[in-house]
């Protein structure tokens, strides 16, 4: 798999895996790290599954699955700076990949829902 959307999504589960080693060890933070990591790591994951697609119908669900991980990743990730577990630096780093990779797998979504239209 080397789509940009995969790649920058593996690298990002990466990102969010060392931030959920953080969270526990260092904030002792138990939960909303957690579900950060479910929905951080979902992301590349349902781009894996989207690029093993049998239809048009089954890769628009998966990318759509995807972008809807990455909007929860966002939201657990602003939790996470408002209640201080992460700062403010470490945050727009993080979010801002996030955001990026939304972006992309929305444009991907649009394409291939008009095209299904």
């Amino acid at each position: 798999m080397n789509s940009l959307a995969y790649d920058k999504a593996y690298k990002f589960a990466i990102r969010i895996v060392n931030a959920y080693k953080y969270l526990i060890q260092d904030k002792k933070e138990y939960i909303l790290s957690k579900q950060l990591l479910r929905s951080g790591t979902s992301i590349g994951a349902n781009i894996a599954e989207a690029n093993g697609a049998i239809s048009p119908a089954d890769f628009s669900a998966k990318i759509s699955i995807a972008y809807k991980e990455c909007l929860e990743t966002k939201y657990w990730l602003s939790l996470l700076k408002d209640t201080e577990y992460i700062d403010s630096k470490s945050f727009e780093s993080i979010h801002n990949d996030a955001d990026e990779i939304s972006k992309i797998l929305y444009s991907i979504l649009k394409k291939t829902r008009i095209g299904n239209q």
